[in-house]
């Protein structure tokens, strides 16, 4: 095992020994204590040993069995891929082709999914075997598909290394306010919220994963409010990690008294830019909120605002475990912990990772994001989203000549359309809207369109000579009919 990974075993060791009772984890029903959770760590990666797995697939929603098969492969050395909810079924075949999963383990939904990807069920695992040569890296020890700029998602193949000191820094970023209680809402998938739960185990503190179903959390966007709060309500967290929807959601209950954040010592939000304005909400009605900045190719967190340094509308300081400088043109370049690799391709081995994404320091080393090089957005619950493949998806019905995405920190996207006939009625362009949301994933669908009075033409300003939108005009003329149904998104009580 790695420095790391020893380290980590030995800190969960040392809860075992010291703190048995201690509880850990907190599923739907069950408890465990940190004594058990040990033993079952150790017993299933002896398990993965003995099967001689090397690349296992975790298809589970949020949950005690799902963590623990994630700390089982991390310490038997295996690559452990998680596949998130929200991703579609042909995304999560691609994952599991290109990762050459041997092993899945899944709920019974996925059944039907896995035989048609030629795996077999062997007891509560399916199997594969692959007699092509592996395209992991050496020392992969989490693989994390992006949610897809476009259609196929992209793998980034992290060491133990990185993502358990990430891990740790993470612990360390929060242990002034001596958090003991931290639940998990974003899945376990994502990196972001699969680092926070080791954080909380460094710690030694309980750690709550109840399954999406009793969060009222459904795939990328959909969220059962009440449900939500309620199970908020039962088990009093002291530390959430949120995307800027759920913070939102949160917020505007805490505003018309039906959420208490009493509790509430440490809420990190990250994923997509956070408007200023509810930052300010949320410390007025006293939500903790400390805005963060990361990105997979780095292993998540970067850049944190903490207890004691913390700056409204910046993104915090560097961790100590990373360095960040900006490059001539303003992009910010960062230094440790990056990736081993995409997979598939050639090592990463240059120092300063790109990330495509313009920013500025302050005086005080507060770094300040600008927005991005290129034109991906990333919606209000942290999903990347290109929108050119949204756009083609719009375009290749026959109704849809012209077609506008955009979500940039949006609950949901919202399309600009111009059809191909003067006679094409609201009717069909929102069936053909319907029919290409058939072939997305539900992050990246179109949920409002308006219909354009005019098309985009070199002569308004809106298409290069060469025929390419210009995406920032049209978002300029256009932006309130893109943003106006951010109005409708306000969640109720």
């Amino acid at each position: 095992m790695s420095p790391e990974s020893e380290r980590f075993e030995q800190t969960l060791r040392s809860h075992a020994e010291q703190n048995a009772h201690a509880i850990a984890l907190w599923g739907d029903q069950v408890k465990l204590d940190y004594a058990t959770l040990y033993a079952e760590v150790m017993d299933r990666r002896q398990h993965l040993r003995d099967e001689k797995v090397k690349v296992i697939a975790l298809a589970l929603d949020n949950g005690i069995d799902a963590l623990l098969w994630d700390l089982a492969a991390l310490f038997a050395g295996l690559t452990c891929l998680t596949l998130p909810p929200f991703f579609s079924a042909a995304q999560r075949q691609h994952c599991l082709e290109q990762s050459q999963a041997e092993w899945v383990i899944a709920g019974p939904e996925l059944e039907s999914e896995l035989q048609a990807a030629r795996y077999q069920r062997s007891g509560e695992y399916w199997r594969r075997t692959f007699s092509v040569p592996t395209r992991l890296p050496e020392g992969c020890a989490k693989l994390t598909f992006t949610s897809g700029t476009t259609g196929t998602p992209k793998g980034v193949c992290l060491g133990a290394e990185s993502i358990l000191r990430v891990a740790r820094e993470l612990s360390l970023a929060s242990e002034t306010t001596h958090v003991q209680h931290h639940l998990a809402l974003l899945p376990l998938a994502v990196l972001l919220e699969n680092l926070g739960c080791y954080a909380a185990l460094y710690a030694g503190a309980m750690l709550s994963l109840p399954s999406h179903g009793t969060l009222g959390i459904q795939g990328a966007s959909g969220v059962d409010v009440p449900r939500l709060l309620g199970c908020l309500a039962s088990r009093a967290p002291e530390s959430l990690i949120l995307v800027p929807q759920l913070l939102l959601i949160l917020v505007s209950a805490a505003e018309q008294r039906a959420f208490d954040p009493q509790a509430l010592r440490f809420a990190a939000v990250g994923g997509a830019r956070v408007a200023g304005e509810l930052l300010q909400r949320a410390q007025r009605v006293g939500i903790p909120v400390y805005e963060g900045y990361g990105l997979s190719e780095c292993a998540s967190v970067v850049c944190l605002n903490r207890p004691g340094a913390c700056r409204l509308g910046s993104v915090g300081r560097p961790l100590p475990h990373v360095e960040v400088r900006l490059a001539d043109d303003g992009e910010v370049l960062i230094k440790g912990s990056t990736l081993l690799g995409y997979l598939g391709e050639a090592p990463f081995i240059d120092q300063w990772w790109p990330s495509g994404d313009l920013g500025e320091f302050d005086t005080d080393g507060f770094l300040y994001l600008k927005g991005r090089k290129k034109h991906q957005f990333v919606t209000s619950f942290g999903r990347n989203v290109n929108p050119e493949w949204v756009e083609a998806e719009l375009t290749q019905r026959s109704q849809i000549a012209q077609a506008f995405v955009y979500g940039e920190a949006m609950p949901r996207n919202h399309a600009l359309l111009w059809p191909h006939r003067p006679d094409c009625t609201d009717q069909q362009l929102a069936a053909a809207v319907a029919e290409a949301n058939q072939a997305l994933p539900d992050y990246a669908r179109v949920h409002h369109w308006s219909r354009l009075d005019q098309p985009f033409t070199p002569a308004n300003g809106l298409l290069t000579a060469n025929g390419r939108p210009r995406r920032e005009a049209i978002i300029d003329r256009y932006r309130v009919q893109l943003t106006e149904s951010i109005a409708f998104e306000e969640p109720a009580s």
